[in-house]
């Protein structure tokens, strides 16, 4: 699946002051990493926020909110926003802010090195 280029250069630049982001090709669409933690991405035109899960339901009631049911069964902490939700820059930049913004609650991962395997680990 593609996803939406305009869109995704529109998270960009939402993002482009912060130095501690990193753009990955997930789930047949895009993901913006802060600080080593998935933030918000794009499935097709559709926005995928990870928030705090006690803000969940609060932000269940804004328009053109759902949840993250990419599996099929909704993942607490995570919500799509659709296209008509984030249609202004004030409203992408609003999703994108609360993303980084709990993002920001978590520690920093610290990249592991995958050619030195760790020893004493089950497989």
């Amino acid at each position: 699946m593609a996803f939406d280029e305009a869109l995704a250069a529109r998270i960009r630049a939402a993002l482009s002051a912060r130095k501690d982001v990193v753009e990955k090709k997930m789930f047949g669409g895009v993901a913006f990493m802060v600080r080593g933690h998935m933030s918000c991405g794009l499935v097709g035109s559709t926005l995928m926020v990870r928030i705090d899960p006690d803000q969940e339901e609060r932000f269940l009631r804004e328009p053109s909110v759902r949840p993250m049911d990419f599996t099929g069964r909704p993942m607490r902490g995570f919500l799509f926003v659709d296209p008509p939700g984030i249609a202004s820059a004030a409203s992408l930049r609003k999703w994108v802010g609360r993303a980084t913004a709990h993002a920001e609650t978590r520690p920093r991962k610290v990249k592991n090195k995958a050619s030195t395997p760790r020893r004493g680990t089950r497989r």
